[in-house]
């Protein structure tokens, strides 16, 4: 694990901007792992609530096999990952949700939604300066902010991944795949 974490967190250091991202307005040299995950946040944001918007609410159910979580676990899942990982990186404690998978789908995406605009918050604020700073993740696992940061990055493009899946098996398109308006 400790090599796929020095992995990504080289590649977070020399791709300042992933495509299809918006651009600050001026480079920061001062923080670039900050910037480029506050980067990432807005993409997989408008990807994972668009996921979440696009399946239908009779389809939160869904599990493609028996083992798989539902759709609606899915989404209930990042929204709890959001939150844990955005509290242990400003150093606040875990925001708990009482939501269930089975909870109405505007109920589930209202909690998504908000567990993005939490980590924008919390991104704004943050530096690469406390990087090295220790924080407890979930399960009582140690790890420091970058590492928080990592764990939030590649969470949510597992959880794209599999929410594509989802939509794909359910003869959709998840938002990335979609043609943009007017095109």
């Amino acid at each position: 694990m400790k090599h796929i974490a020095a992995v990504i967190l080289m590649l977070l250091t020399i791709v300042p901007v992933l495509p299809g991202q918006a651009k600050e307005t001026s480079p920061n040299t001062a923080n670039p792992i900050v910037v480029t995950v506050r980067q990432m946040e807005t993409r997989y944001s408008k990807n994972l609530t668009g996921a979440a918007d696009e399946m239908p609410a009779d389809k939160y159910s869904y599990h493609p096999t028996p083992d798989q979580i539902s759709f609606g676990h899915l989404v209930l899942h990042i929204a709890q990952s959001n939150n844990g990982l955005c509290a242990a990186i400003a150093g606040e404690p875990p925001r708990e949700l009482k939501l269930s998978e089975t909870d109405p789908k505007d109920t589930l995406t209202k909690a998504l939604q908000d567990s993005f605009a939490y980590c924008e918050s919390v991104l704004a604020k943050a530096d690469d300066s406390t990087l090295g700073q220790p924080v407890t993740l979930f399960g009582g696992r140690a790890s420091t902010r970058g590492g928080a940061l990592i764990f939030l990055a590649a969470n949510w493009a597992d959880h794209y991944s599999e929410a594509a899946m989802y939509l794909r098996l359910n003869n959709l398109l998840p938002p990335s795949a979609q043609k943009a308006p007017g095109k």
